[in-house]
Order: structure tokens, then C-alpha cells, then sequence
């Protein structure tokens, strides 16, 4: 009791579970289809921001070096173009150089002399680097052309110098063409920024397109579950609700798979009820009938007792047989229900005609036989074929023809029983091959109707079947047929 109670305890409340299990997997699909969704953005935005600034850096370096190569080729030339005269100083060099160069958007042109600021551009500048003390140590007295970046209050600048000389001027110059750029990287910043903002509505549209999605995929899951939970062991007739589906659709085929299971299952279980009721009913009987003659037993009495003791063993025989086909048919679907040999036909079915013959007076007919080599179980269909003549001789009066005969139609074999009796009717034929089941006009046997699904069984188990050609008043032919070479046993095949 404890230990039941504790399992209850530590078990989650079913309210619980049905209201987590499609909750979780919803928000995993959910949550897979937004982690991609993120990857691919945060992949596809970085990527973009990345080439975008290598562009905007190799774009400001080669806008520095155009500027420099313009600066060298006039300070070359020593000529002022205003004026066409030779320049008198470096500083006019730098002057003229840096007047008619226009700086662009976030461009700085400097000028020093001697190591001294001396001109800038007229551009205006995010920070004033003329008088950066630090920029100024770094570049106005190089004595060859560099190149380097500088953190500045602004951020980081890119920049080239280049040392002025001019024969007739013992001063040094240096003109300096600098590239604030963070402030030309702003804008593809700000690019990211958008993209990472509409990423962002991405995503939320993305969640609740994947929520609707997620539903809609995980309906039939659902529409599993709830017809599981209304499924009882009085009602196994519910399916799960199926709409059009198209080719390759899996959830389709996953709801077709289990509505087919539940038509195995219920089959099954309604093939089981039925015969444990018709068992219990037919095992009823001689039980009944041993109780009232025992119970009227005049044990003082010796004849009455030896007929009773007769009587009781001829009962409990009955039962024996009966529960001997019983055991038969639940064994048919077993691998091991048939051991298949390479038999002759023709062979097998003499030797059957030679058996049956002894059933009963009748006129015994061997029609025809089939010349051809079979893989099969020589004694179950010795079985059947003997099942069907005792059928066939309780059916038919004396003086009556019973025929065997056996036939090869390529890929299967035939053997069929045919008879002069009352025949089956239309009514009969299917239900005469179930257990327990008896036609409307049969007479009173000792068998408990268990020799056609016997039959019936034998044939399904070589992956065949038992057929029935009959008219009421002319006879009736039981035919089985069986591949040549038998089909291997089949878990829950229709015996």
C-alpha cells in the first residue's frame, strides 16, 4: 500500500500531462525554427556588415593614396598652377596643395612645417587634429612616406604622410591626408543596425508563423492522442479524423497506419470476445451434461452407472477434441505451424483419396491430378483435404459421389472437394468457415464447428485460401489453394 501510494505521489496528474505534451512539442518545433531563423540572420547580417566595411576601409585607403599620388606629382613638378611659376617655399607647396584638393565627407587634409602645424582643409572635422599634440609628434617630421591609423577622441583615423622637399627651401614639410573612419563606417553601421532591427520583426513573424505552423502539424498528433484516450474496452470503434492527403504527406500516412492498427486491433478483439463466448458456450454444454447425469447417478444402480461412465467419456472426448482444434488454431500462425517439403502433387493427392475413402459409404471419385512439384506441408494438407471429405460425407446421404481431384493453375496448386449433397446457402457460405459456426441446414455432429476454420487456417498459413462453389440442393465444392512454393508465416494473418 505504501509503496503504491508513493508511485502515486511521485506520478505528474494526467490533467497535466495532456495539457504539456503538445505544449512541448510545439514550442520545440518553435524553438528549432527560430534558433535557425536567428543563425541565418545573425550569419547573413554579420557577413554583409563585415564585407561592407572591408569595402568602405579599401575604398579610404585608396582615396589617401589618390591624394598623395596628386600631392607627390605637384610637389615634382615644383610649378604653381595658378600662376605657372615656380613655387619660392615649401609652405606655399602646401598651401596651394591642400587649397585646391577638396576634401571629401569625413576627409582631413593637414599641412606642417618644420614638425609645426601650419594648414588644414576647410572641411569640417568630427575632432580638431591640428591640435592633437600626439597626431602631431606622430606625422609632421617623417622623412619618408607612411601610412597607419591613429585612435583619436573620435575614434579611430586612417591616415598617409608624406615629406615635402624643394631644392631652393632647406624647410621640411609634411602633408597629411587623414580619413576619420568610424564616422565613414556609420553608415554601413547603420545598415547593420536596420538589418538587425528587421531581423528582429523577422523573428516575431517567423514565431508566430511557426506557431500556426506547429499546430497545424501536430493536429493529427493530437487528434492520436484524444482518439486513444476515448478508446475503451467496450468501444474500439473511434478513428482518427482524416482529411485529403497528398502523395508523401507522413503525418497522413501516420494517421492511415494507426487507423489501420485500430481496425487490426478491433478485429482482433472482437474475433477474440466472439470466441471466448462461442468456447464457453460450447465447452458449457458437455460440462452441463456430465453435472445432470451425475447428479441423477443411482450409484446402487450398476447399469446406470456404466452408462453413465459411458456417456461421461464420450463427453469429456468431445471436449478433448475440442480443445485439441483449439490449441490447433491458435498455433496457425506460428512459424513453426508448417515444416514445407518439395511433395508430388499427384502423389500426395492419391495417397489423401486413399485415406478418405474410409469416412463413409459413399461413391468415391478421384478426378484428376496435377502432374507438378509443390513446397508445402504434405500432412496439414493432408489435414485439410480429410476435414473437408468428413464435411462432405456428414452432408451427403448414402449411395451419394464425393470427388478429390487436384489441379495446377502455374503459380498455385488446387485441391478440391466437391459433393452430391444439399449444398450451402447464400447465407452460409461465409459464416460456415468461422469457429464454432454451423450452417442453417447442417445435421447434428460431434464436431464443434471447428473444421472449416481449421481449414481455412491450414490455407492461410501457406499464404493461400479455402473457396466455396455451391447452390442449395446441388452439392457443394471446397476448394484449397496454396502457392507452389508456400508463402513464410505472417504474424496476424486471417486464419
Amino acid at each position: 500500500m505504501a509503496s503504491a501510494t508513493a508511485r502515486h505521489a511521485g506520478a505528474e496528474p494526467v490533467g497535466t500531462r495532456r495539457r504539456r505534451a503538445p505544449s512541448t512539442a510545439r514550442t520545440r518545433i518553435i524553438g528549432w525554427m527560430l534558433l535557425l531563423v536567428l543563425c541565418a540572420l545573425a550569419v547573413l547580417t554579420l557577413v554583409t556588415w563585415r564585407l561592407s566595411l572591408d569595402d568602405v576601409d579599401a575604398r579610404m585607403d585608396e582615396a589617401l593614396r589618390s591624394e598623395i599620388e596628386e600631392f607627390s606629382t605637384l610637389t615634382r613638378s615644383g610649378i604653381d598652377p595658378a600662376t605657372g611659376h615656380a613655387f619660392a617655399g615649401v609652405d606655399e607647396v602646401l598651401e596651394t596643395a591642400i587649397t585646391y584638393n577638396l576634401a571629401r565627407p569625413n576627409e582631413k587634409f593637414l599641412g606642417y612645417v618644420d614638425g609645426t602645424f601650419a594648414y588644414q582643409s576647410r572641411q569640417q572635422a568630427p575632432v580638431l587634429l591640428a591640435g592633437d599634440s600626439r597626431f602631431t609628434d606622430l606625422v609632421a617630421t617623417v622623412d619618408r612616406p607612411e601610412e597607419g591609423t591613429y585612435e583619436s577622441a573620435a575614434g579611430e583615423v586612417r591616415y598617409i604622410a608624406v615629406p615635402v622637399r624643394l631644392e631652393n627651401d632647406p624647410r621640411k614639410g609634411v602633408i597629411v591626408a587623414a580619413y576619420f573612419a568610424d564616422q565613414e563606417r556609420e553608415d554601413v553601421n547603420e545598415i547593420a543596425r536596420l538589418m538587425a532591427s528587421a531581423g528582429a520583426v523577422t523573428v516575431l513573424l517567423v514565431a508566430a508563423g511557426a506557431w500556426v505552423v506547429a499546430g497545424r502539424i501536430l493536429r493529427p498528433l493530437r487528434d492520436i492522442t484524444a482518439t486513444a484516450r476515448s478508446i475503451t474496452d467496450t468501444d474500439l470503434s473511434r478513428r482518427i479524423p482524416q482529411a485529403s492527403r497528398r502523395p508523401g504527406d507522413e503525418i497522413g500516412e501516420l494517421v492511415d497506419t494507426v487507423n489501420a492498427m485500430l481496425d487490426r486491433v478491433e478485429n482482433a478483439v472482437v474475433e477474440q470476445r466472439r470466441f471466448v463466448d462461442d468456447a464457453g458456450h460450447e465447452l458449457r454444454t458437455p460440462i452441463t451434461i456430465v453435472r445432470g447425469h451425475l447428479e441423477l447417478l443411482d450409484t446402487s444402480d450398476p447399469e446406470d452407472v456404466a452408462t453413465t461412465l459411458a456417456l461421461v467419456e464420450d463427453e469429456l472426448m468431445r471436449m478433448n477434441r475440442m480443445v485439441s482444434d483449439l490449441l490447433l488454431l491458435a498455433k496457425s500462425d506460428q512459424p513453426e505451424f508448417l515444416r514445407t517439403e518439395n511433395v508430388d502433387v499427384a502423389a500426395l493427392t492419391s495417397a489423401i483419396f486413399d485415406k478418405i475413402t474410409g469416412l463413409g459409404e459413399r461413391e468415391w471419385r478421384l478426378d484428376h491430378l496435377a502432374e507438378v512439384d509443390a513446397v508445402l506441408d504434405p500432412q496439414r494438407i493432408t489435414q485439410a483435404v480429410v476435414a473437408l471429405a468428413d464435411n462432405a460425407v456428414r452432408h451427403t446421404d448414402e449411395g451419394g459421389w464425393i470427388a478429390l481431384s487436384s489441379e495446377n493453375t502455374g503459380a498455385t496448386v488446387r485441391f478440391s472437394v466437391a459433393d452430391s449433397g444439399s449444398g450451402v446457402s447464400a447465407e452460409d457460405r461465409d459464416r460456415i468457415f468461422e469457429r464454432f459456426a454451423r450452417g442453417a441446414s447442417a445435421r447434428r455432429s460431434d464436431g464443434a464447428g471447428l473444421g472449416l476454420s481449421i481449414v481455412r487456417a491450414i490455407a492461410a498459413a501457406h499464404g493461400g485460401r479455402v473457396t466455396l462453389d455451391s447452390e442449395p440442393g446441388r452439392g457443394a465444392t471446397f476448394t484449397v489453394e496454396v502457392p507452389v512454393v508456400a508463402l513464410p508465416p505472417q504474424p496476424g494473418r486471417q486464419a
